[in-house]
């Protein structure tokens, strides 16, 4: 399973290595957020706007259709004269952000299957186990050096691995590093 936001880079990346790939459901909800902010424009309407939102993301994430009804909403709004350029741009940007990603915002199916919908865990595993250690003042690394620090922070990060890992050198022995 790969998550990630729209970057093409990503998905290169994920569909060499993943099954299934999914838009990461914040970043998703930032174009509902868009699409809010269109629709209820006015600066007095921020209650609207979050209720708009928040109803449309609770859409997306359970029923299948949702995303083809805030397709048509992005076409309707990004052609609306009564809109400021920059929100009919706004909304263009969603039409075609959910457009290109359709295939990769089945929030329902992966619901249904119990997986995860957004990045965020793996996010902060990269903040716990790589930025914080290897980007601490003054540090310098050569690759085998972050590669061997890396899989052990992640052995001991992860419950029950560290012990796992050892109890494979007592099976198996270890290679002396020469």
């Amino acid at each position: 399973l790969g998550i990630a936001d729209g970057e093409a880079s990503n998905w290169r990346f994920l569909e060499q290595h993943t099954d299934r790939q999914l838009i990461d459901f914040f970043h998703t909800t930032e174009y509902v957020g868009k699409l809010a902010q269109a629709t209820y424009p006015r600066r007095q309407a921020e209650a609207k706007r979050t209720q708009w939102q928040q109803e449309h993301c609770q859409q997306l994430k359970h029923d299948p259709a949702a995303l083809d009804g805030l397709i048509g909403e992005a076409a309707r709004l990004s052609r609306r004269d009564a809109l400021s350029q920059t929100l009919r741009d706004d909304a263009y940007s969603a039409w075609t952000y959910f457009n290109n990603h359709r295939h990769q915002m089945d929030y329902p199916g992966f619901l249904a299957d119990n997986l995860p919908i957004g990045s965020g865990v793996t996010e902060a595993a990269c903040k716990t186990l790589v930025k914080q250690r290897l980007c601490a003042s003054g540090m310098r690394w050569k690759t085998k050096g972050v590669g061997i620090v890396l899989s052990l922070r992640a052995l001991t990060h992860t419950v029950g691995r560290w012990t796992q890992f050892w109890q494979k050198i007592d099976q198996f022995g270890a290679e002396c590093c020469g």
